[in-house]
């Protein structure tokens, strides 16, 4: 009888032990959760941890100063390298921007106006949260170190330079150079390595003369600009025929005149 009742003395201190640290675990958890970049308040608000400007800042150093070389190329992008567009989770939201005019902007979801781009990123952020890829990873703004944010926003360098800062930016670049660009892939891999290096790493120092995007950009040709120039290679025969038809009608003008004026010419006397 006394065996027994140790035995549930055991296993009533088992019991207690298990619910300390089974509480332990579910505190843990909390703060794991309350930690995640994307977090709900109040059953329905949700804040996301990520800037929406850096991360449309670091898109436009991909955009205009990496995409064009790589669509030369033919190349596509792994789905595990950072700079994919399904890596950025505000990609969906952007492509769902309509700038209307100087001072509206429209929701491509539902249709509603804004005067300015800040208003219609709020009402994505109240309207259409559920369009946010809440992973961690695919915070752009994270990268924005090795893609020249700064240089983005402000079109000029910083005169201070921080070495530490250029090395931490640098090796992150050189990463993303080796998981998008892998050397043991195709040629065209290679050579948008190489390029990689040098349109974003080696401006990673506190040497000067080392600027970012030292291969330049090369911009698409927009549907606009091809129909310009074929409504001006139309129109170009045109002129000629119209500037031949003019100078010749002044030559006939002008042949006209010599002969009204000669029968009234008359010669010195000797």
């Amino acid at each position: 009888m006394r065996g027994a009742t140790t035995k549930n003395i055991f296993l009533f201190h088992l019991f207690v032990s298990l619910l300390l640290h089974g509480g332990e675990a579910l505190k843990e958890l909390e703060e794991a959760v309350a930690s995640r970049t994307l977090k709900q308040e109040a059953g329905r608000r949700y804040e996301v941890h990520c800037s929406r400007e850096r991360s449309r800042a670091a898109w436009k150093a991909i955009e205009e100063y990496l995409m064009p070389f790589v669509n030369e190329e033919e190349y596509q992008l792994p789905q595990r390298c950072r700079l994919h567009p399904d890596n950025d989770m505000f990609r969906e939201q952007e492509l769902h921007k309509v700038h209307v005019d100087t001072n509206e902007w429209r929701c491509g979801f539902c249709k509603k106006s804004f005067r300015a781009e800040k208003f219609l990123d709020q009402h994505f952020e109240n309207r259409h949260q559920n369009l946010l890829n809440n992973s961690q990873s695919r915070c752009l703004a994270d990268l924005c170190g090795a893609l020249h944010c700064d240089f983005i926003e402000s079109k000029k360098v910083k005169t201070k330079c921080n070495p530490a800062a250029a090395a931490r930016n640098r090796h992150l670049c050189e990463s993303l150079a080796d998981s998008c660009f892998p050397l043991d892939n195709d040629k065209s891999a290679s050579r948008l390595h190489e390029f990689f290096l040098h349109q974003f790493c080696d401006a990673h120092t506190c040497s000067r003369g080392k600027k970012p995007f030292s291969r330049g950009r090369k911009k698409e040709l927009s549907l606009f600009y091809l129909a310009v120039c074929i409504l001006v290679l139309m129109l170009l025969p045109l002129f000629y025929v119209v500037a031949f038809l003019h100078q010749r009608e002044i030559k006939k003008r002008v042949e006209v005149l010599r002969r009204i004026s000669k029968p009234g010419f008359k010669t010195k006397p000797s």
